[in-house]
């Protein structure tokens, strides 16, 4: 079993991002995808209307996205870049009823050169059309691409997870996480008649068309484009609502036909779930599309209003605890997990790969506060702390910028413990929930730099947080606190620590508070000796007795 273990670590380390550990090198390519170039940043998304039609057999698929768009800026060149990975084909291009003819590819990026400059404020459409056979998902979704494969009772069922890898494995796009489209997306699935095509949102119309059927998806909100996420199988549909915090919220379970059962009973977690994230982050930031759950042939996603989800029906991550605590058995990981990144990752949204932290962080933390919820506060102390085993501090959490790379893996575990050292600091459990609620609130359905977010953090708690942030997320030195006993007194000092570091901790099984800094201080301590002298276990720190 041990080799089972190492591969289950392995994969829960990147259990969402395909993108994860730094490069070495990175190309034209990278750069191209990762930032918001020239022929990008002049226009801005507003609409996606795709139609799509999968063939499992020859695993090809075809369609057409109509992308409606506002130039925000005067370009420098009328070229705009489309994202399309390779092997995928753009056919056409038409610009407000218009051929483009001059199109040229560089790997998976097309530039359409325009006839001339579009009016500043101008809205536009552009049809693009495209086909070809998408990359397979090899292992999703950890390897992402398309998915072709087959249900328990050897029935065709397909679906297409992509997070790192982007979008354009599949549609044309602009595949740049920092620009959804403003006013939602629609995706018309064309399959055959005896399946159901399953996306994101609402199902706003469907017809048949010969031997097939047409199921037409809608969504309001801005959606990230990895989460547009096309499911097509032999789906039968469980039907709910939830009283939340805005009202009535529609709740939708498509599962497999031979599933009904054991849906109908582990999806019950769902409104535990939601009662927990609405107390702790605010409103579910998406009840104008309901809230689904879809079997999926992978593990989960966290696809907007679609949660992608394939834990079995069984507590735990795949049968098993994150944490080596026990309590991570006592609720389903990838429901919870993945539901959270609707406030994490969906309502806010980093700009860049290199800050998804944010996304993972506190998405992973949402579960020691979902434990917390159900079974006490130590309950999810022991949770998140348990999670210390987990983190690496290999490279630093935040990733190099423009080249579509996050950090170290890290941003789960160590991310979820910065957040908990963090909510130790403040001391203030009324204010940390009013925070996390009001940063879902002043983010609300936008994209975010992790500036903006320690920003948010430091002015709202007053607090010293800009070397907290920048010895956490941009370095890999876990900081020590160094202590020596002279009597009744103790001397102590932070060591291996950015500049300005000043976090204070507060001890083990007491009221005391220390406030060290990177230069030794000395006090007494009436309630405490060298041999009783501990931290509380809450702060992510490391501790040494100078000799």
């Amino acid at each position: 079993m041990k080799w089972y273990f190492v591969l289950l670590l392995a994969l829960s380390l990147n259990l969402e991002a395909q993108i994860l550990g730094e490069k070495e090198k990175f190309t034209t390519q990278d750069s191209l995808r990762g930032s918001n170039n020239a022929y990008r940043d002049w226009w801005n998304v507003l609409h996606y209307d795709m139609e799509l039609e999968p063939l499992y057999a020859e695993k090809f698929i075809q369609g057409k996205n109509k992308l409606r768009f506002k130039v925000i800026a005067s370009p420098k060149k009328s070229i705009m870049q489309i994202d399309l990975q390779e092997p995928m084909q753009l056919n056409q291009a038409i610009l407000n009823g218009r051929t483009i003819s001059n199109i040229e590819r560089n790997g998976n990026v097309y530039f359409l050169t325009l006839d001339k400059k579009l009016p500043m404020n101008s809205e536009n459409e552009l049809v693009l059309e495209f086909s070809g056979h998408p990359h397979i998902a090899i292992h999703p979704p950890w390897d992402g691409g398309w998915i072709f494969t087959k249900d328990k009772k050897g029935r065709p069922w397909m679906s297409m997870s992509c997070q790192g890898l982007g979008a354009s494995v599949w549609f044309p796009n602009k595949d740049y996480q920092g620009d959804e489209p403003d006013e939602g997306a629609r995706l018309k699935l064309i399959v055959p008649q005896e399946m159901k095509g399953v996306a994101n949102g609402r199902l706003v119309a469907q017809e048949k068309l010969g031997e097939k059927m047409a199921f037409q998806w809608e969504v309001k909100n801005p959606i990230n484009n990895y989460n547009i996420a096309p499911n097509i199988g032999h789906y039968e549909e469980i039907k709910d609502v939830y009283q939340g915090e805005k009202g009535t919220l529609d709740l939708t379970y498509h599962v497999l036909d031979y599933q009904v059962e054991k849906a109908k009973k582990q999806f019950a977690q769902t409104r535990t779930m939601l009662k927990s994230f609405e107390h702790w982050f605010g409103p579910y930031p998406f009840y104008e599309d309901g809230f689904q759950l879809v079997e999926a042939p992978h593990l989960g996603m966290e696809h907007q209003s679609a949660v992608a989800y394939g834990n079995g029906f069984e507590n735990g991550y795949l049968g098993k605890d994150m944490s080596g605590t026990g309590w991570g058995l006592k609720w389903d990981f990838i429901l919870i997990h993945e539901s959270a990144h609707e406030w994490f990752g969906n309502n806010i949204t980093t700009n860049d790969l290199a800050d998804m932290w944010v996304h993972e962080g506190f998405t992973t933390y949402s579960e020691a506060i979902y434990t917390e919820d159900l079974f006490g506060l130590e309950a999810g102390r022991d949770y998140v702390i348990g999670l210390r085993g987990r983190i690496l501090n290999d490279v630093p959490m935040i990733g190099p910028y423009g080249v579509n790379q996050s950090g170290s893996s890290d941003v789960y575990f160590k991310g979820a413990n910065v957040i908990h050292t963090l909510r130790q600091w403040i001391n203030d459990d009324a204010l940390f929930r009013a925070l996390l609620r009001g940063m879902n609130a002043d983010f609300h359905h936008q994209t975010v730099d992790t500036k903006e977010i320690e920003d948010y953090w430091r002015e709202n708690t007053k607090l010293n947080l800009k070397p907290f942030f920048d010895q956490y997320l941009r370095t890999v030195q876990m900081p020590v606190l160094e202590y020596q006993f002279e009597g009744n007194q103790i001397k102590y000092r932070w060591n291996q620590v950015v500049e300005g570091f000043d976090m204070p901790v507060k001890l083990a099984n007491s009221s005391i508070w220390l406030y060290p800094t990177a230069a030794w201080k000395i006090e007494k301590i009436e309630s405490m000796d060298e041999k009783t002298f501990e931290v509380d276990r809450n702060f992510y720190i490391q501790t040494k007795k100078i000799l």
